[in-house]
């Protein structure tokens, strides 16, 4: 299982999972944006979860945009995934050095509070110029019971290595459908998502799980040279003036560098 997400369904236990791996999409954006291991660590848990709770998405122009702020060091981030299943975002701050090559991973729960602090987290879809629905919690799981009203929890598994290269990049969403009358499962331990999906299947006792649907995992960014010379355009007349013949402008989603002239 690599760069997809996948879809299952047991119909005797009435339980929906969804399961993704985001290993590429995740090491673009990571090395994209210079990330150091403990932001690309953070980059790549809140990548997963948004691909996941993505599979809602109904129509190709709709986008899941999660977002937290934090009172912590990283800041926090803001990722999006869109209905055909293309990654993007970033952390607020790219280099911990406090605790790049000595934090271990995966990150302790001390460690989660120190670099995070106090955290909001917002969960929105939309469609251009448009908010469709909007969610603000805590945590992923706080988001799905308070604002979705529904019986899931989210696992995300990630490992960046000091040399910020993305040997994991998994992620789990398990969710008892109305009709469920074991929710026992919300507490089973899906173990290594490292494995095969049906090994993770058969650990948390679904061995009647089928697969539904399946979606490619992959990093895109809407940015272009022309959305660059947009944006430089859309600036005062007397604040162009003042720059240089040629302006390199960073897109902070994906972190790629277009230069464009200014007239």
């Amino acid at each position: 299982m690599k760069d997809i997400r996948e879809q299952w369904y047991d119909p005797v236990r009435k339980v929906n999972v969804v399961m993704v791996d985001a290993t590429s999409a995740s090491q673009s954006l990571v090395s994209a944006h210079l990330s150091g291991p403990v932001s690309g660590y953070f980059l790549v848990k809140a990548l997963c979860g948004a691909s996941l709770l993505a599979t809602e998405l109904s129509e190709k122009d709709e986008t899941l945009v999660l977002q937290m702020k934090c009172t912590g060091p990283l800041g926090g981030f803001n990722v999006e995934c869109t209905a055909s299943g293309t990654l993007r975002g970033y952390t607020e701050r790219k280099v911990l050095d406090d605790f790049d090559g000595v934090t271990a991973q995966p990150i302790s729960k001390a460690d989660f509070l120190t670099i995070v602090g106090e955290r909001r987290l917002q969960v929105s879809r939309t469609k251009p110029g448009v908010i469709l629905s909007q969610g603000v919690s805590n945590s992923i799981d706080g988001y799905l019971a308070g604002s979705l009203q529904r019986k899931a929890l989210i696992y995300t598994q990630a490992f960046v290595s000091d040399e910020a290269k993305v040997n994991t990049a998994r992620g789990i969403l398990i969710e008892c459908m109305p009709d469920c009358e074991d929710t026992s499962i919300l507490s089973a331990d899906p173990g290594d998502l490292s494995r095969s999906p049906r090994t993770i299947l058969q650990q948390l006792g679904l061995k009647d799980a089928q697969l539904k649907a399946s979606t490619p995992i992959k990093f895109a960014c809407r940015c272009n040279v022309e959305r660059a010379r947009q944006t430089l355009s859309a600036l005062p007349e007397e604040e162009r003036a003042t720059l240089p013949d040629k302006i390199d402008i960073t897109c902070h989603m994906c972190g790629r560098t277009f230069t464009v002239e200014k007239n």
